[in-house]
């Protein structure tokens, strides 16, 4: 039996067992309702901090493909023009990447349309013509069965190029998409031109008969620049030096640039010269007189009123007229003319000199029969004998050792004639659809030469310029054949035919003001 102070002092130990008990399950409530609290805080908070963490990711994709396509451009024009199929197949790679990651940048922010998207229907619609000719659809007497194509190997590898650099255009198209970007395409372009045209005169001089370790395949007194086609060297030369003949005629440039730009354009017409290609020496004539007709024309007419004195308003309707654009051509042409032939000399005039040879019918005693006669007639017979889809893209190569009359030691690759190559491996098909490309590019310059930013305005003269270089270039050779002209010729396109989104964005600007 307990006594009554061992009594007490037990349920004095009761009651603080009981105190403690209570505290512990207080804290231990304490405690979790914070967890879940936190836990709660943490759900919540948790999306948001990935969100904007991918949304942050997500927001890069966008400056990261425009500077890859830059990049791109420029590292084309390097190895040869990128002229080797291992070459071919980094730059296609590239490509299919990053359209890759305009996918993604798509589903983030739901931009998928392309404003100039009706330019690039045809274009489409080739690539599955191309893809027709690949398939074999019917057999001969019980055989395996053909293609329209010659060569669908050949052809398939014409649809990758072609895909990827229609692919290269519409992001060029998507991600120019203000002015500063314009202008960096622009400068890329004329920059990729003053260094190549600085690297030709500066290999014409010094190499000799040395062969370059980096470019091993640039002989000595063959070709031109990094090219090793001196014809092909001036089709970039001729895009180039368009496009800064229009910024300086059309008002693009600025007085504390003109120096620069006139010094690029003087830079890229004497490697122009020295190249030796007479098809570039005369689609550089031609482009001069297309640069007169057109001078005046990419201009606003409310500027012109607005803007400019009375002296200003008739010099600018003589030069307008036909006896004013009639002096301005006899005048570059005169100055063209003259700087031609300081600086060609006799290489200039002896290569002028074999072009009767070049378009002769008979050939020499090996009878190779590859001049661009002999050449242009083997393929319009096979034109004739497949008139409606063509020998197939690619497969010239093969398709033309039908009608080609030598002697074997030497088979055209091309057809020297970019017009006669597409009828002779598209047929009608494909010059149709190359057709629509044309009107469809054509329907969208008015607006663009009209364009209330003076810079986009010549930016466009420039690029068309640079393209109707060439369009009559293309007659004789077939520069557009190499990726890195392809690749620049895609920029030109791009750089006409942008939309007003800069002028849009100037006049929302305004208007929240």
């Amino acid at each position: 039996m307990l006594r009554y102070e061992d009594n007490d002092d037990w349920l004095f130990k009761i009651r603080t067992l009981r105190i403690l008990a209570l505290a512990c399950v207080e804290e231990v409530e304490s405690s979790s309702g914070e967890r879940m609290k936190n836990e709660a805080t943490i759900e919540f908070v948790g999306p948001r901090v990935g969100q904007a963490l991918l949304d942050g990711i997500a927001h890069l994709l966008d400056p990261a493909i425009f500077a890859t396509l830059l990049a791109l451009i420029a590292v084309s024009s390097i190895p040869y023009g990128t002229v080797h199929p291992w070459w071919e197949a980094l730059f296609e790679c590239t490509v299919f990447a990053l359209a890759a990651l305009w996918i993604i940048d798509g589903l983030r922010s739901g931009t998928w349309r392309v404003s100039e998207h009706r330019m690039l229907l045809p274009l489409v619609a080739l690539v599955g013509f191309a893809l027709i000719q690949t398939l074999q659809l019917w057999s001969v007497s019980a055989g395996p069965r053909q293609a329209f194509s010659a060569d669908p190997y050949e052809t398939r590898r014409f649809i990758l190029n072609l895909l990827a650099l229609s692919l290269a255009g519409t992001l060029l198209l998507r991600y120019t998409s203000d002015s500063r970007r314009l202008r960096l395409l622009v400068y890329m372009v004329v920059g990729i031109g003053v260094a190549s045209a600085i690297f030709g005169i500066a290999r014409q001089m010094v190499q000799g008969d040395a062969y370059l370790p980096f470019l091993s395949r640039l002989w000595p007194g063959r070709g031109y620049g990094q090219f090793i086609n001196q014809n092909h060297f001036a089709f970039l030369m001729e895009m180039a030096l368009g496009l800064v003949l229009g910024l300086l005629v059309g008002g693009g440039v600025s007085r504390d640039r003109l120096l620069i730009f006139l010094a690029a354009g003087v830079t890229m017409g004497a490697a122009l010269v020295l190249a030796n290609s007479r098809g570039g020496i005369f689609s550089m004539f031609c482009q001069l007189l297309f640069l007169a007709i057109m001078f005046g024309v990419a201009q606003p007419q409310r500027e012109i009123s607005m803007h400019h004195s009375r002296l200003y308003l008739r010099l600018q309707g003589f030069s307008n007229s036909v006896i004013g654009r009639g002096l301005l051509i006899v005048c570059l042409l005169m100055v063209v003319i003259v700087s031609i032939a300081w600086l060609g000399g006799d290489q200039l005039a002896h290569r002028f000199e074999t072009m009767e040879r070049d378009f002769s019918i008979g050939s020499s005693e090996v009878r190779t029969n590859v001049t661009r006669w002999n050449m242009w007639s083997a393929t319009w017979k096979s034109i004739k004998d497949h008139p409606i889809v063509g020998v197939g893209f690619g497969a010239y190569p093969v398709a033309i050792s039908k009608y080609h009359d030598g002697s074997g030691d030497l088979r055209p690759r091309q057809a020297h004639n970019d017009y006669l190559d597409l009828l002779a491996c598209g047929g009608m098909v494909g010059f149709a659809l190359v057709a629509w490309f044309i009107i469809a590019f054509i329907k969208q310059l008015p607006s663009r030469l009209r364009s209330s930013d003076p810079f986009r305005r010549a930016a466009c003269l420039g690029a068309l310029v640079g393209l109707f270089g060439v369009a009559v270039h293309s007659l004789v050779d077939f520069g557009l054949h190499i990726t890195a002209n392809a690749l620049v010729f895609a920029s030109l396109l791009v750089i006409a035919t942008l939309n007003g989104r800069v002028e849009e964005r100037k006049v929302s600007n305004t208007a929240s003001d």
